[in-house]
């Protein structure tokens, strides 16, 4: 193999790669595996005599790449390994798969492992040997039929991510094992692009990240190098990007704290130009543009109503319509931080329209599907709450419920005038939906 890629080390623990098709301790294949490869490295570097201690405290599938952190001292392999035995440590992937999956789902199965063929098989709560598995995934791109997936394990079992996503319909691209498709030759597309960690002296967080590489990963390079920045895109050219923001993050620099043009701009290597906000509490849908001229038609078309933008949000009550078209007028209030809404027109009043349909209700809350008309801020928030059905999580315009806010951007259509720079994405719709 080449020369280990050595991301991390201390005194504690080494974080390194894991190629693949390494085994990560020795088996009876008799190759190469990392725990032997570090202990030499460590012998070698640091003129260690005699045997070297190396902790194995978690693993990877031979065919499964990406970051490993191995113990230096009996210490930390004690501290690090309940760690992963209670799934306090954080493990995310990238998967290409060969289906269209849902937007983003939580697969929770049974799984046992087939001593026989090692495979493992999902299986009824009851069959002899099955434990629990549970992981979430959020679709991000599609290029050429194959689709990019951003995978958190919540269980660590054999084989689990691979038997999982086969039984859901959407095998990994190149999983002979698992995908019936798959050819001889191909790598299985699964990556460990993330590890964070408490580190056992420290007793800080610290996360690691490591895009894949290969034939298979590249027609996808943007998105994995945002996403080892924290940034989840689910389209991107060479004119623009749409992300999934997260909750909690401001969407342009110039706003402070952490901000997705930052987290973008520090993966890409390049400037972005965001071209409409979601509210810090909002998470889904953004546009930035990759150029001033792309810049200047988003902007035009934002300005002229020709991108349509829906939400989803979960409302207190039963909402008395099926569908709506709610006018008011709103007015900022600087001083309290928040807006004001009125029936009628006022000084420096700015209207606003809000479309609503009810996808279901009962008496204790409603979920609608929310479509901008006219942008301002806090306009959802604001006129739900004034009509009487303030969202689920909003402490500014309605209740203090301590839960999360139940608003997420989660479809955009595009519409371009001919012959610009951006038409030939007239019509295009990008949702998260599902």
């Amino acid at each position: 193999m080449n020369e280990l890629n050595v991301l991390y080390e201390d005194n504690h623990i080494i974080v390194a790669e894991k190629p693949v098709n390494i085994p990560a301790q020795a088996d009876s294949s008799g190759d190469s595996d990392m725990l032997t490869l570090i202990k030499s490295y460590i012998k070698q570097k640091y003129n260690k005599p005699g045997d070297v201690f190396l902790g194995l405290v978690h693993r990877l599938d031979r065919p499964v790449g990406g970051v490993m952190v191995f113990a230096r001292t009996s210490k930390a392999a004690s501290r690090l390994a309940p760690q992963f035995a209670s799934h306090r440590a954080k493990k995310r992937y990238a998967a290409i798969v060969t289906d269209s999956p849902k937007a983003y789902a939580k697969l929770e199965d049974y799984i046992r492992k087939d001593e026989s063929t090692l495979s493992a098989v999902i299986c009824p709560p009851s069959a002899p040997g099955a434990k629990n598995a549970a992981l979430e995934y959020y679709r991000l791109t599609e290029r050429g039929g194959l689709t990019l997936l951003d995978v958190s394990l919540f269980t660590g079992r054999h084989h689990q991510i691979r038997a999982q996503l086969a039984n859901a319909g959407c095998p990994i691209w190149g999983d002979q094992r698992y995908n019936h498709a798959a050819k001889a030759g191909q790598q299985v597309a699964l990556w460990a692009y993330s590890l964070t960690i408490e580190h056992p002296t420290l007793k800080q967080e610290m996360t690691f990240t490591l895009p894949p590489h290969g034939a298979a990963w590249e027609p996808f390079e943007t998105e994995l190098k945002a996403l080892c920045g924290g940034v989840r895109i689910v389209y991107a050219d060479e004119n623009i990007l749409c992300c999934n923001k997260a909750a909690g993050m401001s969407v342009a620099a110039a706003d402070g704290g952490d901000s997705l043009q930052a987290r973008l701009e520090a993966a890409l290597g390049g400037r972005v130009y965001p071209v409409h906000r979601l509210d810090v509490a909002t998470g889904g849908l953004v546009l930035f543009a990759r150029s001033e001229r792309a810049e200047a038609e988003l902007n035009a078309a934002i300005e002229s109503r020709s991108i349509k933008k829906f939400y989803r949000c979960t409302v207190h009550g039963r909402v008395p319509f099926k569908q709506k078209e709610l006018r008011a007028y709103l007015v900022k209030d600087a001083d309290a931080a928040r807006v004001r809404i009125y029936d009628s027109a006022r000084p420096n009043a700015k209207e606003i329209i809000t479309r609503c349909r009810v996808l279901k209700a009962n008496d204790a809350e409603s979920l609608l599907e929310i479509e901008l008309v006219t942008g301002r801020t806090h306009q959802i928030r604001a006129h739900m709450a004034h009509i009487g059905h303030p969202l689920i999580g909003d402490d500014k315009y309605g209740t203090r419920d301590r839960v999360p806010l139940a608003l997420t951007a989660v479809r955009l259509e595009l519409h371009f005038p001919k012959n610009g720079l951006l038409s030939y994405l007239e019509g295009k719709e990008i949702g998260i939906e599902g």
